[in-house]
């Protein structure tokens, strides 16, 4: 279907992933733009704000899970619909439960859902951004991503505003919610449908829902996809170290104030995105297995820097930004390795098989660091981000370009 495609209605596809990516970054900074006043007004302290971050947690990777067998139901177009309406649903029942209901339960099972949500629509956007990247033929995922980024700029953004203006978190968030719903019914106009969904003759007999779970894991045999999810947990895991603990890295490692490490924290987010926008057309010259090399050994060197560097302050700022270029492309590049299949069909459970990695190194990454930074010091405990930075380097040849044997249909 997509050689029908003429030049405008691809591009006009791949700007509707775009708006999908930047509505998953809106929500999610929404939420966390407005945690401390969830935790002032429920009167929560922090191991009871961790079970709630553990409820969105843990909808995610069921979310993750479930996204395979969802698209193969009723298609990526229609399951990014779904996921978002879920995520706006949750973000209303977050701000509901908060300000109107005051029941910590209920911000957890708005949590929940609104953590479902994104961890499937991630899968989704991934895959479809996936055909529309092999459509056009050209490098986009990183570009993608970097829409995730600035959804999460503008988000911390919207949020900072509200708190400022003192509008309650019910207003705000819902507010979100009706920007979610209205911008993805808008933007899935521009996704094209299916071939699947155009010819009836085409529909391949119901498989058992058993059969089809049953398919989903067997990926997880393929030992490339295996090696693909180790560059996947390496550069997640220094991307979800940095947005946890380089704040406390700097006000306690190099004694500095909460301010001056906001801003470093500032040049780490800048620079990530700077390295996603600029990716493309780097991956397109250079092919991905050089440039997640290169990669790798800008973030090894951003992180010897940022640890070594105390109590120089300007190197907190060189290792931020050498840190950032360097897992930039990583979870990008996994992504678009692990589409990259002859057999379209298995590419949603590729994708959400190192998607679970990369979750996973999301999740587990800070408390590991946090354990060993309470026993060895915060700066000593980043060496283990570099270690596994170096590991998803040695394992870049499993990213490289899959050669097809037929042209690929759209994912929709």
């Amino acid at each position: 279907m997509t050689d029908l495609l003429t030049r405008r209605q691809l591009h006009a596809w791949r700007n509707a992933i775009f708006v999908v990516f930047a509505l998953s970054g809106i929500s999610i900074a929404s939420w966390v733009a407005r945690l401390p006043a969830v935790r002032d007004q429920l009167g929560l302290d922090t191991a009871q704000i961790g079970v709630l971050i553990f409820a969105m947690s843990a909808g995610s990777v069921l979310g993750l899970i479930a996204a395979p067998p969802v698209m193969l139901r009723i298609g990526a177009r229609a399951g990014m619909v779904l996921s978002l309406c879920l995520v706006a649903s949750g973000t209303v029942v977050i701000g509901l439960g908060t300000s109107v209901i005051g029941s910590a339960v209920v911000v957890g099972a708005g949590l929940a859902v609104f953590g479902f949500g994104n961890g499937s629509v991630d899968v989704m956007m991934n895959v479809e951004g996936a055909a529309a990247e092999r459509a056009i033929g050209k490098t986009l995922m990183p570009l993608m991503h970097a829409f995730f980024s600035f959804g999460t700029v503008a988000g911390a953004g919207l949020g900072a505003l509200a708190s400022a203006l003192s509008i309650d978190v019910a207003v705000h968030l819902s507010v979100i919610a009706a920007i979610i719903v209205v911008s993805v019914l808008v933007a899935i106009r521009f996704v094209p449908r299916g071939v699947e969904a155009e010819d009836p003759e085409l529909v391949a007999p119901r498989v058992p829902f058993k059969e089809r779970l049953l398919a989903s894991l067997a990926v997880w045999k393929d030992l490339r996809l295996l090696a693909i999810g180790v560059i996947m947990l390496g550069m997640a895991f220094a991307e979800g170290s940095a947005n946890d603990w380089l704040t406390i890295a700097v006000a306690d490692g190099y004694d500095q104030t909460n301010t001056t490490a906001a801003v470093v924290f500032g040049v780490f987010t800048v620079s990530m995105t700077l390295g996603r926008v600029a990716g493309g057309p780097v991956l397109d010259r250079f092919g991905r297995v050089p440039v997640l090399r290169v990669s790798a050994l800008l973030g090894v060197l951003g992180i010897l820097i940022f640890i070594f560097g105390a109590p120089m302050p300007w190197l907190a700022y060189v290792g931020a930004a050498f840190w950032a270029l360097g897992c930039s492309l990583g979870f990008p590049v996994g992504m678009s390795a692990a589409a990259d299949t002859d057999d379209p069909k298995q590419s949603a459970a590729r994708v959400s098989a190192v998607a679970i990695i990369g979750y996973v190194a999301f999740l587990v990454g800070p408390p590991v660091i946090g354990l060993l930074g309470h026993q060895f010091g915060i700066l000593p405990a980043l060496l283990l981000v570099l270690v596994l930075v170096l590991l998803a380097g040695l394992f870049s040849p499993a990213a490289r370009e899959h050669t097809r044997t037929s042209p690929l249909p759209s994912h929709s």
